[in-house]
């Protein structure tokens, strides 16, 4: 190891921040249930909050849809900020932010209100989810980061699995806008228990500045972090969002129609603008060089956009199946939903410390592949399907994504520098995100195919199909569930075209 990387080492063991690594774990991961639940448990609400405030259908979608396309536009930009500002620092004001604006989404009186609502509460929630993992990352050594990430993506996880039924249950009980309040009490406490690791990280900071002084190589470029690119950082966004606004709203607009297509066709042309750009700048606000050095991180991000767009819509399809086709009412729903999430709080652990000994290439693509077993299991789901036969395929599910998640993500994090560990953790997410839109927009118009135009607005706000149409919408409902088994099994094959990490 170099001068400079034994130096890193030293100041990682000794930071204050890894001194106190299991209580900043418990704060990091606290935060990112609460941003990763927001999406997933408002899905479930949304039919109830658009007949409160007499939304339209395309109102409703951008409810939905105003989160997830903020957050996503924001996390590779915001991991530069945080690696500038800190990272702690960035998580801490994110979760400031996400409880104020939580309040104000609660409290909206129309849907132009709870729309620009929604858009601050995201600035909040990409400040967590781009920072949350990469602080964790940062404050372990790598005999333990395996066991932190699984705990911390335990988190991440569960906020994306648990929504749909917690959604549920809160509704069959309380009023909607207690799906927001009671994310505020959470926020502030993570807020207040993280006041003095504001001052440990500054302290940290200064000693990593002074370290990087002393050994700099006398003939070598350091990267002026003192701006961000702006211009990248622009262009990014707009790929981004030009891919992912058609994705969500195409249940209303159509895959045949100009508003679809022309945005998609705008995406690649300014993704092509993007990489022969950014390749020519000299500090760019996304390292394109790591996916030419390190092939694990290609191939892992890759197979966590296929992990997302496989399994991300499972949830609020089977939801709709339960409810729509088999006629359970919402708390029954979100009971038999809960099975998921229960295995993956007891798995997700034990895969991050499986991981720390075997490596990760074998146990993600065992992961994808009990996955696909899952979502094949669904796909044979007839119209009077016992619980024991949902809840045993939702288990197989949960079972898959805990054995993948952990391990793959040690792996992307492990495989590059501490210095981009921020920009790392944003990529990573950002790529989680588009597969969440890939599997709402795929998944779903197959799901929803078979109802003909009306059918967005079975998967998006609930309406419930005739009797006549619920063995359509079963049809449709087990054709998704294949396809989502074939991305499963191409993520598997993915995961293992990898070269393997040392343990």
């Amino acid at each position: 190891m170099s001068k400079a990387g034994l130096r890193a080492l030293e100041i990682q063991q000794t930071s204050e921040l890894s001194q106190r690594r299991w209580r900043l774990l418990v704060i990091a991961s606290i935060g990112v249930f609460l941003a990763t639940l927001d999406s997933s448990i408002l899905s479930v609400a949304l039919p109830v909050i658009s007949s409160d405030l007499q939304l339209t259908f395309s109102e409703a979608l951008w409810v939905q849809a105003s989160y997830l396309i903020v957050v996503t536009i924001l996390l590779i930009p915001i991991g530069r900020w945080g690696e500038r500002h800190g990272l702690f620092f960035a998580y801490w004001l994110g979760n400031l932010l996400f409880g104020a604006f939580s309040v104000a989404v609660a409290l909206s009186w129309n849907g132009t209100f709870m729309i620009g609502a929604r858009v601050f509460q995201a600035i909040g929630g990409a400040l967590i989810i781009t920072t949350s993992a990469a602080i964790v990352a940062a404050a372990f050594p790598s005999s333990e980061r395996g066991r932190a990430l699984g705990l911390n993506m335990m988190g991440s996880t569960l906020g994306q699995t648990v929504g749909p039924p917690l959604g549920g249950l809160i509704v069959a009980h309380m009023n909607w806008p207690w799906i927001f309040y009671i994310k505020v009490p959470v926020a502030a406490l993570t807020v207040l228990a993280g006041w003095d690791l504001l001052g440990a990280e500054r302290r940290d900071r200064a000693a990593a500045r002074l370290a990087a002084a002393t050994t700099a190589d006398s003939a070598g470029h350091v990267a002026d972090r003192s701006r961000i690119d702006i211009r990248g950082a622009g262009l990014l966004g707009m790929v981004l969002a030009a891919l992912f606004v058609p994705l969500i709203f195409s249940p209303l607009w159509g895959w045949d129609s100009w508003r679809t297509i022309g945005p998609l066709v705008s995406a690649v042309v300014l993704a092509v603008v993007f990489v022969f750009i950014e390749g020519r700048t000299r500090d760019p606000i996304l390292d394109l060089g790591l996916f030419k050095r390190s092939r694990v991180f290609a191939a892992a991000n890759t197979a966590s956009l296929l992990f997302m767009a496989s399994s991300y819509g499972v949830t609020i399809f089977t939801a709709v199946f339960l409810e729509v086709v088999q006629g359970r009412s919402a708390q029954s729903t979100g009971l038999i939903l809960l099975i998921q999430p229960a295995v993956m709080t007891i798995i997700t652990p034990l895969a991050g410390r499986l991981s720390d000994h075997l490596g990760s290439r074998g146990l993600s693509a065992a992961g994808m592949l009990v996955m696909a077993a899952g979502t094949g299991q669904l796909a044979l789901l007839s119209l009077s399907a016992p619980v024991s036969q949902v809840v045993g395929a939702l288990g197989t599910l949960g079972l898959g994504l805990a054995i993948f998640s952990t391990p793959n993500f040690s792996a992307i994090m492990g495989s590059v520098d501490r210095s981009k560990l921020g920009v790392a953790s944003g990529l990573f997410t950002a790529s989680r995100f588009c597969g969440m839109g890939v599997s709402i927009a795929i998944l779903g118009a197959i799901a929803a195919s078979s109802l003909g135009p009306e059918g967005g607005r079975v998967i998006l706000l609930g309406t419930r199909a005739s009797l006549g149409n619920a063995e359509a919408f079963a049809t449709g409902y087990r054709e998704a569930m294949l396809v989502g088994t074939g991305i499963a099994v191409i993520g598997a094959l993915v995961s293992l075209v990898r070269e393997r990490q040392p343990a």
